[in-house]
């Protein structure tokens, strides 16, 4: 009797919870004044700054449709709790690494997926969620799908369907209409919040059947979700979100050669289109330049976990008259121990160029102060929502050092970014052009002028040369300048303090858009160690430039435990680098540990030419001969064929994974091995993973969707690795 009463009070309690709840929520929606009852909650989790970016538009918009929002990072977990919010909230996730959400996502995806919280937990909620990511990457978009996956399992709804923005093709394509219907969205949820007409249970079908319902009434599948932003309305723009320009006849130069659009112009029918241009962004910080010394300034703080490390060699990899160039650089880490596992990266602090920092601040009209120190505030009643200093500009440091350590000035200028140049701008023609960038009419423009080519704030500088931005403008719109990452190519136990990894010199030719230049970090690694640098076999210099390094520690991308588990590689060209490392670990594994066990290795390599950029080809045929490596499969794809006149020669490394299928199958089929994945995520990795379907289904004799599964199935059990790049 005790117990069933006990459970009766529990029953009595829940249910007057649930009614105090509901009062609350009609007074909430009933009584409060229209733009209290109208709020909503915005969390993002960013890695980089772009999903911070989106959230901010989302909340700095929600004013001009009548909205008031709250905004957080999903990090601040005391700003917020979803577990008793009542009102919408909307989701801004990125993605990064394998497909993780990000770190300040971590602690929150850990708290969702505890297995102990019941399956109707969030039961209360209705959200939406815009996910970020990249195609060119395996698990797209996965660190959102992760986040939705788990609040759609534990009960809470959709008030409106989930984007996917895709960073391959252009985040804005699905980002901008995504938020253009959000606010029909989110108008159809308070109404029905505060009619109350219907259940909990049922407020996710009101406001999901435009986008998840067919012709016919029947549920759409996920797939289709993604395909229904598509049809969202670019036509429509409310009339408070921006301006609608028009061309005036009289502020466009006459030419006298017939128009091809470019960067600094466009043709019809863009150049004679009206124009919706997106809201001038909110200033919101103060920047002032005093004359007085600067601060003593660092590179990197102890705290970020970077050290300086002294290279100790550098050594070019391939001929001078291969396509590209591959060094090898070896830091010194005797004196201050690192600890690190063959497949663990590094991040690399690397500089803006000199000679580039010196023409912004020239065409700033900035270089007599670039000694000052630079004092950064909020600017005082700014409209946008949560603003905040950014905190990768520090205090008292010189104008100088910001630009060429702190921001990222070699990235591709935003939408927002653009059209607050535009007001900058005092030549009529250049300003409508540069709005016509930012515009929906002028996306296509933008991908193909602005974000494909690479080009940057100097390079739009340079095209319109009227535009003379204010400095809190770069400060309130270049992204912080981000560390590279390098695979290891070295093992610990054969190099003993040292660590090796190894890059190509990326080079971008000239264009009508920007000058010739290499990769920023790319670079400056070629300059920096050119004192140093030697052909392969020569001996090294006595001279040591430092570097800036901090270790990122992979969570999966390692051999096995077990040694007697097989292994495939796959990695052209520097994909090797990691391989590399793996290689000299097992050589001296197998080494100290004569009577054990040891799985097959197979490693599939790939170059243009066999004897201009065959990278590490003595180590790896040192490493085929001793057994170490079972297998080395390697394929040239620019190399002849050879003198007896072979046709079928296999040009990429998926080609010969098709030729090698069986032990490919076998290793993962039936040995429960491991296939690693290195290198270009655009076409390679692509192209490998393709290959793979196709050997699994075939050995199986099952169909694509179900070599798809398969596939999943190796990724979920880490058997199935990348460490991919675009």
């Amino acid at each position: 009797m005790l117990l069933k009463a006990c459970k009766c009070g529990v029953q009595y309690v829940f249910r007057l919870e649930k009614r105090l709840e509901l009062a609350f929520r009609k007074s909430s929606f009933h009584n409060m004044p229209c733009e209290v009852a109208a709020c909503f909650l915005i969390l993002y989790g960013s890695q980089r700054g772009q999903a911070q970016s989106i959230a901010e538009e989302i909340c700095q918009q929600a004013a001009e449709h009548g909205f008031t929002a709250d905004i957080s990072c999903l990090s601040n977990q005391h700003k917020y709790n979803v577990d008793r919010e009542i009102r919408p909230v909307v989701f801004v996730v990125s993605t990064t690494g394998d497909g993780d959400p990000p770190d300040t996502a971590q602690k929150f995806v850990r708290k969702i997926k505890n297995k102990s919280l019941v399956h109707d937990h969030f039961s209360h909620l209705h959200y939406a969620l815009l996910a970020l990511g990249d195609t060119n990457y395996a698990n797209f978009c996965n660190g959102g799908k992760t986040i939705d996956r788990h609040l759609q399992q534990l009960g809470a709804k959709h008030f409106y369907a989930t984007g996917h923005a895709d960073d391959g093709t252009g985040l804005e394509v699905v980002v901008d209409p995504w938020i253009e219907g959000l606010w029909d969205a989110l108008k159809k949820v308070f109404s029905s919040m505060s009619s109350l007409t219907q259940q909990d249970a049922d407020l996710s079908d009101s406001t999901q059947d435009n986008y998840h319902k067919n012709a016919s009434g029947q549920e759409k599948n996920k797939s289709d979700l993604e395909v229904d932003l598509q049809l969202l309305k670019l036509s429509e723009v409310d009339s408070q979100k921006g301006k609608t320009i028009t061309s005036d006849s009289s502020d466009v130069e006459t030419l006298s050669t017939a128009l091809v659009a470019s960067l600094k112009q466009s043709v019809p029918p863009l150049s004679e289109s009206v124009l919706n241009v997106p809201a001038l962004p909110a200033s919101y910080l103060e920047v002032r330049l005093e004359q007085v010394s600067a601060e003593w300034e660092t590179v990197a703080s102890d705290k970020d976990g970077y050290r300086e490390f002294s290279i100790s060699k550098a050594v070019q990899l391939t001929q001078d008259d291969a396509v590209k160039t591959a060094i090898l650089l070896e830091l010194d880490t005797s004196v201050q121990n690192i600890v690190y596992h063959p497949g663990d990266a590094f991040d690399i602090l690397c500089p803006n160029r000199a000679t580039e920092v010196e023409e912004l601040l020239l065409r700033l009209d900035l270089q007599t102060q670039k000694n000052c120190a630079v004092q950064v505030n909020l600017l005082k009643n700014s409209s946008k929502k949560a603003a905040k200093v950014p905190l990768h500009i520090p205090q008292n440091s010189s104008l100088q050092f910001i630009l060429t350590w702190c921001l990222e000035i070699r990235s591709a200028p935003k939408k927002a970014f653009v059209r607050a140049l535009a007001d900058f701008t005092q030549n009529s023609s250049e300003k409508r052009r540069l709005l016509e960038l930012c515009s929906k009419e002028g996306s296509a423009d933008y991908n193909t002028f602005v974000r494909d080519t690479n080009v940057c704030l100097l390079d739009l500088l340079r095209a319109f040369p009227s535009c003379l931005p204010p400095l809190r403008l770069l400060f309130e719109h270049l992204p912080k300048l981000q560390p590279r990452a390098y695979s290891a190519a070295s093992s610990s136990l054969q190099h003993p303090g040292k660590v090796h990894f190894v890059f190509n010199v990326v080079e971008f030719p000239a264009r009508p858009e920007h000058p010739a230049r290499t990769g920023l970090c790319t670079g400056w690694l070629a300059d920096h160690v050119s004192s140093i640098l030697r052909p392969l076999g020569t001996v090294p210099a006595s001279s040591q430039p430092k570097v800036h390094v901090r270790p990122r520690p992979s969570s999966t991308f390692h051999l096995p435990a077990d040694p007697s588990i097989p292994v495939v590689m796959v990695g052209p060209g520097t994909g090797v680098a990691p391989f590399i490392g793996f290689l000299q670990q097992r050589e001296k594994e197998r080494e100290a540990n004569q009577e054990a066990t040891f799985g097959e290795t197979w490693l599939f390599f790939g170059c243009r030419h066999k004897d201009k950029d065959f990278l590490f080809r003595e180590q790896l045929e040192r490493f085929a001969c001793n057994g170490t490596l079972s297998h080395l499969i390697v394929c040239f794809s620019r190399d002849e064929p050879d003198a007896a006149g072979t046709v079928n020669t296999p040009a990429y490394v998926q080609h010969n994974l098709s030729l090698h299928a069986k032990n490919v199958a076998r290793i993962l089929l039936k040995d429960k091995g491991c296939l690693y994945v290195c290198g270009d995520a655009k076409n390679m990795a692509k192209d490998v993973n393709d290959t793979l379907l196709k050997i699994i289904g075939n050995e199986l004799q099952i169909d694509k969707l179900d070599a798809m599964k398969k596939v999943a199935g190796l990724r979920e059990e880490k058997r199935y690795l990348q460490d991919i790049w675009s």
